[in-house]
């Protein structure tokens, strides 16, 4: 298996779940005006993002897991690293990092929920011809 065809690669690049080529969100995750708006299909594969209505709610349990796995291994860590701060402080370090990522993980858990139920599928991406030069895919 390559890397192109992992299920992380699509998750970390925010590509289409199916052919992991199209871009899957309309904007960067920090363009707080279109933050988590997806692209209605796929413009390589041509499939549908979302199943059915509501389809993303259950991106909320993924994105409560990656809060939790934040907070926890910051916590952590500061409790390692830094013993000598105040509680105080590392609340407040936790919060700035979870408000500062938030957009993150928000794009993240919708991506992640379309990875469970979407799966690669190599006959839908653009193989490149032998052929071709990259500027003609």
């Amino acid at each position: 298996m390559q890397w192109k065809e992992t299920k992380l690669y699509s998750v970390l690049h925010l590509k289409c779940p199916v052919c992991h080529e199209g871009e899957f969100f309309q904007a960067h995750p920090y363009n707080l005006s279109k933050v988590g708006d997806l692209h209605e299909r796929c413009s390589v594969c041509v499939t549908k993002y979302e199943k059915e209505i509501g389809f993303y709610t259950g991106a909320m349990y993924v994105s409560y897991a990656i809060g939790v796995a934040v907070s926890v291994s910051m916590w952590v860590a500061m409790l390692v690293l830094l013993p000598e701060l105040g509680i105080i402080t590392q609340i407040v370090a936790i919060s700035l990092v979870m408000v500062i990522g938030g957009p993150l993980f928000y794009a993240l858990s919708k991506i992640i929920w379309a990875n469970f139920f979407f799966h690669y599928d190599p006959s839908k991406a653009r193989l490149p011809h032998p052929s071709t030069t990259p500027e003609q895919r």
